[in-house]
């Protein structure tokens, strides 16, 4: 496969043509760009088998904590390292996924006379070394870091791209992350381009990909205009770096929701920043496929509840009811996923309208008392017959799963206390559950799922007694 007339002749031709393109994504794949332990070699090989079966055809090898991607990005890798990495290379060719090696120097690169020209002859070694292994896709990211020199990054593009990739005849355009790359970041309150983005737009080579993260550097939903608007800032389509199911920004929550519809009106490269738990990540990232080779018909609880069924088999329903869960992942500046357990949050809801004297509010609590029943068989059936793979990477979950399960329970039981005037139970029950929430508090920093559903209730009903 060669990038060159799937990304750059493809953006070239939705420019001319505006938004008006079908499906799918021409470039879709995962970008291996998440902070934590990088994936074993094991996981990467597994995971270009993936790629594969599910139609996704490009893989950007970025690991930010591999340290001759980033921090050590002048030296060349070690010997044991660059033959796995040839070895990778080579399985990513047997599985018709195109490998694109990425750079990311803008930590402490120079772009000053002397010392920037050193750093071009390091950065052209680190390319030409990958380039003997055989990968003609290449990507230089300038993320996450301090200092905005636009037209200095635009500068060493440019150079790269007439001592690399023209020198070689053989090399697709180039990928590149600027400094600024989401919406809100790269334009100013009037919606002209910042002065970075303005420099490093006008600057970079003409065929050079650029991709962005939307509306936040992890933001629910994507909208078509916000797409024609940062294609309008750099007078090209940029293509999509979507932070989801990546979780290194909260690593005690799992996310195992599907990646939400996406719009059509051209996008010529998307990658999925997955978790650095490779295994579970696939829920998503099938979902993620599905979306982009079909967007206009993506559906994505149906995109989901297919992935879990080729994955997990007999397990599928404990694992649809395990990751409803745990789809939403939210702080202070990220928030995406679907709720968790949102028609479990609405029959809660529903309860306690009807408690204590509804007509139907004891029909509403025997069908709460068995969807925790459900929920608390699941997390034991999970632990105890999921694939090890997939074990290690949601034990703390399953078992935080299982302990709000049973609390809520006893949650049911202390409000049936109160409501028959038993003091005494209802005081020792009280008792026990503040001790089994003070365990789940505990687990919280490594394990957090349903927070705002089954941990809710738990809290809600002390509450109310």
């Amino acid at each position: 496969m060669n990038l060159k007339k799937t990304a750059a002749s493809v953006m070239l031709a939705l420019m001319a043509h505006g938004a008006a393109f079908a499906a799918p994504i021409p470039v879709r794949g995962i970008v291996e760009g998440f902070y934590g332990t990088p994936w074993t070699q094991e996981q990467r090989v597994d995971m270009m088998a993936f790629c594969e079966a599910h139609g996704l055809n490009a893989y950007i090898y970025a690991p930010k904590d591999d340290p001759y991607h980033r921090e050590k990005w002048r030296e060349p890798y070690p010997e044991a390292q660059f033959k796995k990495l040839a070895a990778l290379i080579r399985e990513a060719q047997k599985h018709n996924v195109t490998f694109i090696f990425a750079v990311s120097p803008g930590l402490d690169t120079s772009y000053t006379a002397l010392h920037g020209a050193m750093d071009r002859k390091k950065l052209l070694a680190k390319l030409e070394s990958v380039y003997g292994l055989g990968v003609r896709d290449f990507a230089v990211f300038f993320d996450d870091i301090k200092e905005k020199d636009g037209r200095g990054q635009a500068e060493l593009m440019r150079w790269l791209d007439e001592h690399f990739v023209k020198a070689h005849g053989d090399v697709s355009p180039l990928f590149t992350v600027p400094t600024e790359y989401f919406l809100p970041d790269m334009r100013a309150a009037d919606g002209k381009a910042k002065p970075y983005t303005k420099d490093f737009s006008s600057g970079l080579p003409k065929d050079a990909l650029p991709l962005f993260t939307g509306d936040g550097v992890v933001m629910t939903g994507l909208s078509g205009k916000t797409l024609d608007d940062a294609a309008a800032l750099y007078g090209r389509r940029l293509g999509i770096w979507w932070n989801y199911p990546v979780n290194d920004y909260m690593e005690s929550k799992l996310a195992l929701g599907p990646v939400e519809t996406l719009p059509d009106n051209g996008i010529p490269a998307i990658f999925f920043n997955p978790m650095t738990f490779a295994e579970l990540s696939k829920i998503t990232l099938a979902t993620g496929a599905a979306c982009a080779l079909a967007p206009e018909s993506y559906e994505p609880q149906a995109a989901w509840e297919q992935a879990i069924r080729e994955q997990y088999g007999d397990l599928a329903p404990q694992m649809e009811r395990f990751a409803d869960q745990s789809q939403h992942l939210e702080n202070n500046w990220a928030k995406i996923g679907r709720p968790d357990g949102a028609a479990l949050r609405a029959e809660m809801n529903a309860f306690w309208k009807a408690w204590p004297k509804g007509e139907d509010a004891d029909l509403r609590l025997a069908a709460l008392r068995k969807k925790f029943g459900e929920l608390s068989e699941t997390a034991k059936t999970l632990q105890r017959h999921l694939p090890k793979k997939a074990l290690r990477e949601c034990k703390p979950q399953l078992r935080q799963l299982q302990r709000l399960a049973e609390a809520d329970s006893l949650a049911l039981d202390l409000l049936e206390a109160e409501r028959a005037g038993d003091e005494k139970r209802a005081k020792k029950l009280t008792e026990t559950l503040e001790k089994k929430m003070k365990k789940i508090k505990e687990a919280e920093p490594k394990a957090k799922i349903s927070e705002n559903v089954c941990r809710a209730f738990i809290e809600e009903a002390l509450a109310k007694a």
